[in-house]
């Protein structure tokens, strides 16, 4: 027989515990000492193991009490019930950590306006998620479709989705500023790169993106995330004065040569 102080070292389950799975009648001490401690038997700490690997794969203690109480259980049927349960849960955690992970970057591009961040993920969950017909409906071809598989997710957690949203918070939090301002034109000078790094020579597939990202009933119907007319209108006339400057210097270096 085994003592309970004994059994709660070996196993590094709590008396308290061991108490416990004895007052549901999980698992029973066979005797006791004169002084009232509990010891257990080699079948009760062979139950005790059970119980600590059922744990372990998620049951309920009622579960776990109901198993090993009935000598005619469904060993294969229980597993397979479990390994559901566990599969399903696994898919609402996915579900749940790529809400969270689509706020965090939401708060991001709004510059930390968290409450902003969720009326627009609101908006962006109520809509039809099957987009094939609307990227036709607009004119994207086959090439095109593809392409948009490339484009900065909210819910991403690559690099260049993380930048990408960094770049816009950056942006929404500077447009009170002037577009010309060397802050403003470093962040659209990168913003360039990565387009350039990621769509090169699809000028036609970026330009029609922009105009359609420019129309809200537009980009509502392509579930992009809403962004602000102000911030569309700031960022146009930023890289409206980025691109004359590229011209300008351009033009300078060849009456020099």
């Amino acid at each position: 027989m085994i003592h309970i102080k004994e059994v709660a070292k070996q196993t590094k389950i709590t008396v308290r515990t061991l108490r416990y799975y004895d007052q549901i009648g999980l698992l029973t001490a066979s005797s006791k000492t004169e002084g009232g401690h509990r010891l257990y038997s080699d079948e009760e700490m062979k139950k005790l193991q059970y119980i600590q690997f059922f744990k372990g794969m998620g049951y309920k203690l009622q579960d776990i009490k109901d198993i090993l109480s009935d000598s005619n259980w469904n060993w294969p049927n229980s597993l397979k019930s479990q390994l559901a349960y566990i599969l399903e849960e696994q898919e609402r955690l996915r579900e749940i950590e790529s809400s969270v992970r689509e706020l965090m970057n939401g708060i991001a591009v709004e510059g930390g306006d968290e409450w902003l961040a969720v009326q627009k993920l609101i908006q962006l969950s109520s809509q039809n998620k099957k987009r094939l017909l609307t990227f036709k409906e607009n004119g994207f071809n086959e090439k095109e479709i593809k392409l948009w598989t490339k484009l900065p997710k909210m819910k991403g957690e690559d690099p260049d989705s993380l930048e990408w949203i960094a770049l816009l918070g950056q942006i929404k939090r500077y447009t009170k500023e002037d577009p010309a301002s060397s802050r403003v034109q470093n962040i659209i000078r990168r913003m360039l790169e990565k387009q350039m790094e990621e769509f090169k020579d699809e000028n036609e597939f970026i330009n029609k993106l922009w105009d359609l990202r420019k129309s809200p009933k537009q980009s509502e119907k392509l579930g992009l995330y809403p962004i602000d007319k102000e911030v569309l209108d700031f960022m146009e006339r930023a890289y409206d004065i980025h691109i004359s400057c590229l011209q300008d210097s351009s033009f300078e270096q060849g009456e020099e040569s």
